[in-house]
């Protein structure tokens, strides 16, 4: 049993933690801790290491399943643009692409929504296990594996992905733990395989 944060487009290393889980819990009643992957995502830029962030209303409540994204600003098309930008030439990317626009395009009132809308994306073409129990009360030290501060934002991975070739291989050493779209736009069908066959 493991207790998951519920991410943005998650890094690989979360749905490698997934498969590897018989039981999951999405925490939803957790104090919302800034610059964490809850509201963004890593992904590769022509230029390196690209963050797509989803602006916050940081007016009211403070607990994730009430947090409200902002619309002050068009970050869905930039997210839209820069994804478009940086797979378009990938092996796999025009195959999913409509699908992803559709979900960026939709404006969820809450992050929580949007973020569970993105893992639902990921496991219709993973085609993993996709069950999960939403947690109904914080517990500040659950009887399961608590994995909600296991994913750091701001630094390098403690996970090691086995390398696969990305978008801009010629132009950059391998990038670590990317987005899990990262992983789909370059494997495609064969990114389960690669999920559960971590070595």
């Amino acid at each position: 049993m493991i207790l998951l944060p519920c991410f943005y487009f998650p890094p690989i290393s979360y749905f490698e933690i997934w498969t590897k889980s018989d039981k999951r819990y999405l925490e939803q009643w957790e104090n919302f801790p800034k610059q964490t992957y809850r509201n963004r995502c890593l992904v590769q830029g022509a230029n390196g290491k690209l963050p797509l962030i989803i602006p916050i209303d940081h007016s009211g409540a403070r607990i994730m399943k009430d947090i409200k994204i902002s619309y002050t600003s068009s970050w869905q098309k930039l997210h839209i643009k820069s994804l478009q930008s940086a797979y378009q030439s990938s092996p796999y990317f025009e195959y999913y692409e409509d699908k992803l626009v559709n979900l960026l395009e939709k404006k969820e009132t809450f992050l929580l929504d949007l973020n569970v809308k993105t893992l639902e994306w990921a496991f219709s073409i993973l085609k993993i296990d996709d069950t999960y129990i939403r947690t109904n009360e914080y517990v500040k030290f659950p009887e399961c594996t608590d994995a909600r501060e296991a994913f750091n934002a701001k630094k390098e991975s403690s996970y090691y992905n086995k390398k696969y070739i990305q978008v801009f291989s010629d132009r950059f050493q391998f990038m670590n733990d990317l987005s899990i779209i990262d992983l789909i736009c370059n494997l495609g069908p064969k990114s389960a395989n690669y999920l559960t066959n971590v070595e």
